[in-house]
């Protein structure tokens, strides 16, 4: 298979970087469609057969709008940084209930020297937070064999940037996971080189990602009431 991604597509991101302002990203756009979006919208149609191999309850959408990209556009309204343009591009590939449910995702980042593949929920509301915490706590071993096995440890690592400085209130502090209460993603992460997404081989690496983390996956629905 040919490969998504070549050496264009980080030089596109690194020199938006460098010259993060709507003029110069109108004047760029068609290597923005070329070797960034086209490309990850490719990747998309090629991943959902494999993806659906795994669940047929997620979705790789590669629809330009509503899809599984983020946009390349940021969300300047709440923040300092008043940067128009995103120095990544991101793909969820969500389940199918996303629009009714807290649901968790798989996700792909792509970013100079900052790739990387994952799954799980991201920021999830409070509720939603104790509605996992619980599940873990009534289901431990599932969680074991969810989070902790070692064919999943040995890729992934359950992602710590966000996390509580104790247990939280009205859970058991002596639980044999208390810290994986602690933390407010629950999110399983690892690291891709920038050749792993200019290599033929992506979608052959990714899907065997996905299904490493299809238990962790499944776990979640499980707790969310969702069918995986």
């Amino acid at each position: 298979m040919t490969a998504h991604f070549n050496d264009k597509t980080f030089r596109f991101l690194r020199a938006l970087m460098r010259n993060n302002n709507r003029e110069w990203f109108l004047d760029h756009k068609g290597d923005y469609e070329q070797h960034l979006k086209a490309p990850f919208q490719q990747l998309m149609l090629d991943l959902q057969p494999e993806l659906a191999k795994i669940s047929k309850h997620f979705r790789a959408d590669p629809r330009g709008n509503g899809g599984s990209l983020f946009r390349i556009h940021r969300d300047t309204r709440f923040s300092n940084d008043k940067s128009p343009y995103k120095g990544w591009q991101g793909a969820r590939l969500f389940h199918e209930r996303r629009n009714e449910l807290p649901a968790p995702s798989f996700y792909l980042h792509l970013q100079p020297g900052h790739c990387f593949v994952g799954a799980g929920i991201w920021h999830p509301e409070p509720p939603t937070q104790r509605k996992i915490r619980q599940f873990i706590v009534d289901n431990p071993t599932g969680w074991k064999a969810a989070a902790h096995a070692p064919a999943i440890r040995k890729r992934f690592d359950l992602e710590s940037d966000e996390m509580l400085t104790r247990v939280p209130t009205g859970f058991p502090k002596d639980f044999a996971y208390a810290d994986d209460l602690r933390h407010r993603n629950f999110v399983m992460v690892r690291a891709l080189a920038d050749s792993d997404m200019t290599s033929p081989g992506l979608v052959k690496l990714l899907a065997r990602d996905f299904s490493t983390l299809a238990p962790f996956v499944d776990y979640l629905c499980a707790a969310l009431d969702l069918e995986f």
